[in-house]
């Protein structure tokens, strides 16, 4: 979970783009081919062995070395991309392992084998992408220079023929120049798909063997950090619903029985006194009434059920003490979850403007952008807003998590502050 507001990176000029494309595609073949010749080699000799204890120690230097070339093309396919690229978790050997165990560690791991597959296939795609680009290239230079170096080809030969005149263009200088300076041109405006068709068949294999289970392994680490954060935002929240019961409701329940009590010793001797003690009683009640439907609407807002997010918190920002102008503009049916945990950002982010900002208004927007639920909340307010352990800020980021959702914070000192909240919505 980030904690500040991203912005999205610069895109990157056409050329480093043509560069990168090259430089990758280039590079793929002598990487490949390399990484076929030692892996091969080791994994060969290790089965072949196999039958003595020698050959499993040459076996896990195959799958060891595989590993390596494995590590140094995630880092090409993140270089091409211009991201990270997810990192798959390797199967250790663990605490207490004995020295077999530890030694057949390597080899008990299924992505340590993808990566002895893609050593072993790698090459063939890298040798579609090296040949791409080098006739590509080729072919642009060729047509570009042409002009130049056509002269030193010689043409007495009375039975060589240039490329013009064997499609039926002549046999002048003239033709033959223009068709191939045409050839070079075409080259030169399909080039960038050209490369980018170059790195991505390359790329593309890479990513399946190196990376795709990594991806599976993180979205499953992510399902699972998001179930323990929801759990822990709910044990909060049923800690601070218990804490506001026994200090709200349940004294002033307990007061009224108190007062009960005393009326009813009072009703026989002073009826007057009765009387104020049961005015007070009836005070009492309608005071606890309106905790609990305040505490009722912290646990499940009613007019979110009935009426939808855009009503629940239209209602919830008319009810604060400063002007908050709001903007929501949600389709009528989003899953439950994903309005209650938009309902409470809001209604948690409005909280903190009021308490701790000293801001005189705020902009409160929910809408749905590229198929994920973004609340944000703007204040004009002193700013320097921290999601710090403990804080409600904390507290929202764990109740997104729940969700898959993200908190983004942006609140210099001085202000304003700016709090974004984007929840996936269900395809």
């Amino acid at each position: 979970m980030t904690e500040t507001l991203a912005l999205n990176p610069p895109a990157r000029p056409p050329a480093q783009r043509w560069l990168r494309d090259t430089g990758y595609a280039l590079a793929a073949l002598p990487l490949a081919v390399v990484a076929l010749v030692v892996v091969i080699a080791l994994v060969a000799a290790g089965l072949g062995l196999s039958v003595i204890v020698g050959g499993v120690f040459v076996l896990a230097a195959g799958v060891y070395a595989a590993r390596g070339f494995a590590y140094a093309e995630r880092r090409r396919l993140a270089a091409l991309t211009g991201r990270a690229v997810p990192e798959p978790a390797y199967l250790r050997a663990r605490e207490g392992d004995g020295f077999w165990r530890r030694s057949l560690t390597p080899l008990r791991d299924p992505q340590s084998w993808l990566d002895v597959v893609w050593s072993l296939v790698g090459w063939i795609t890298a040798t579609v992408a090296f040949a791409l680009v080098v006739a590509w290239w080729g072919a642009v230079l060729c047509g570009a220079t042409y002009w130049f170096w056509q002269r030193f080809i010689p043409r007495d030969d009375s039975d060589a023929q240039s490329l013009a005149d064997l499609i039926g263009l002549g046999d002048s200088r003239a033709a033959d120049i223009g068709l191939i300076t045409g050839i070079g041109f075409v080259a030169l405006v399909t080039l960038p798909l050209a490369l980018r068709c170059a790195a991505m068949v390359h790329a593309s294999l890479a990513s399946v063997l190196l990376t795709s289970r990594a991806e599976l392994q993180g979205r499953v680490a992510r399902v699972e950090e998001s179930r323990d954060w929801a759990h822990r935002a709910e044990a909060t929240s049923l800690r601070k619903l218990e804490r506001d019961i026994h200090d709200g409701p349940q004294q002033r329940l307990i007061r009224l029985g108190m007062d009960l009590g005393r009326a009813r010793v009072q009703l026989a001797d002073d009826p007057g006194t009765a009387a104020r003690t049961l005015d007070a009683a009836v005070a009492q009640t309608r005071e606890a009434v309106a905790e609990l439907r305040a505490l009722s609407r912290g646990i499940a807002p009613p007019l979110l059920v009935d009426r939808g997010l855009a009503a629940a918190v239209a209602e919830m920002a008319g009810g604060q003490p400063i002007p908050v102008r709001v903007a929501a503009d949600v389709p009528p049916e989003l899953p439950l979850a994903v309005e209650t945990a938009a309902y409470f950002v809001a209604a948690e982010a409005l909280t903190n403007v009021v308490k701790h900002s000293g801001a005189d208004r705020a902009d409160l927007t929910v809408e749905v952008v590229d198929a994920q639920l973004v609340v944000t909340v703007d204040d004009n307010g002193c700013g320097g807003a921290l999601v710090a352990p403990g804080h409600g800020l904390s507290g929202l980021r764990e109740r997104l998590a729940g969700v898959d959702g993200q908190l983004f914070l942006a609140s210099p000192a001085g202000g304003p502050t700016r709090l974004r909240a984007e929840v996936p919505l269900p395809r």
